[in-house]
């Protein structure tokens, strides 16, 4: 199928390489434009771009989707299928109207649940079990259309967002490359969502960054877990802001308040949490400091206890 692709950061790598691994004639691919980063704030390609340009496939980084000029592209284009991944820009009615089959996106949630920019790490801050990735039909509203394909997936309670990310992206691809090929054959099913039992999945701010250890040690390790690499769960320890990278649940129970620290040494970092639950700090960053083990901190940077 002649296929266009549209999409920027890594989750997004899987599928464009699924398409042309299948044989798909992926006739170009529209990402974001380069972005400055680090402190030389040099110039970066998305890596979808980086992905296609391997592959010898056209790029294109319009700024903007509503002047007419994408519009114009795409129709010299002439795509069958607008194939949607993470691109992070709204396309107008004009441009969904384009393509005789229509345009797909690869969203990582189960929709209705979770509409939004952070799909995943919503999953994980909310403690959830299970997620994965839906495949729909683009409609004006956001994620709001119809379902062509879902595949779900267990999430372990220690596994961060950025590994679930990882596996997400490739789920995606596989049930892509299923989809795309039942859209070819005239075969795939349309399932209307429940708007009734949408949620929402906004994106991520440094508000939900700072620890409430009245909360329990599941839901602050949890809070860890979905807040990497950015914009990370942050605490204070001692003197020093900190974020925290890596948490632990312990199997025991204290009386202490919440927030105080009960162990802090060679036995590890403890503090007591809601409910007389006790989490573990493993992996933290001081600020202007490296990311290190919490042991290895309290070498330099030893914390009252109790």
């Amino acid at each position: 199928m002649r296929i266009l692709f549209m999409g920027t950061p890594d989750f997004a790598v899987p599928s464009l390489e699924a398409l042309i691994r299948e044989g798909h004639q992926v006739c170009g691919v529209f990402t974001q434009p380069d972005k400055p980063k680090n402190r030389g704030m040099k110039l970066q390609a998305p890596p979808v771009k980086v992905c296609a340009q391997a592959h010898d496939i056209p790029v294109y980084q319009p700024v903007k989707l509503r002047d007419g000029a994408a519009l114009a592209l795409i129709q010299e284009l002439a795509p069958e299928l607008i194939v949607v991944a993470a691109y992070g820009r709204i396309l107008p009615d004009d441009i969904l109207a384009a393509p005789p089959k229509g345009c797909i996106n690869v969203h990582s949630s189960l929709l209705p649940a979770y509409r939004g920019a952070a799909p995943i790490n919503w999953a994980v801050l909310n403690g959830d079990k299970e997620t994965g990735v839906t495949i729909m039909h683009m409609a004006h509203d956001l994620d709001a259309g119809d379902i062509i394909s879902q595949a779900a997936t267990p999430i372990d309670p220690d596994e961060t967002v950025v590994a679930l990310h990882d596996r997400l992206a490739e789920l995606g691809a596989e049930l892509l490359v299923d989809t795309v090929a039942r859209i070819a054959a005239g075969t795939a099913q349309r399932t209307p969502q429940d708007h009734e039992k949408a949620t929402l999945a906004p994106m991520l701010s440094r508000e939900l960054s700072p620890m409430d250890f009245t909360r329990t040690a599941r839901q602050l390790h949890d809070q860890v877990r979905g807040l990497i690499p950015w914009p990370a769960a942050v605490t204070t320890l001692g003197d020093k802001r900190c974020k925290v990278f890596s948490t632990v649940i312990l199997d025991q129970k204290t009386d202490a308040a919440p927030g105080t620290v009960l162990t802090a040494g060679k036995e590890g970092l403890t503090l007591a949490c809601g409910e007389g639950t006790v989490l573990g700090i493993v992996e933290l960053q001081p600020d202007g400091g490296k990311r290190m083990k919490a042991v290895d901190y309290l070498r330099g940077h030893p914390i009252p206890v109790g």
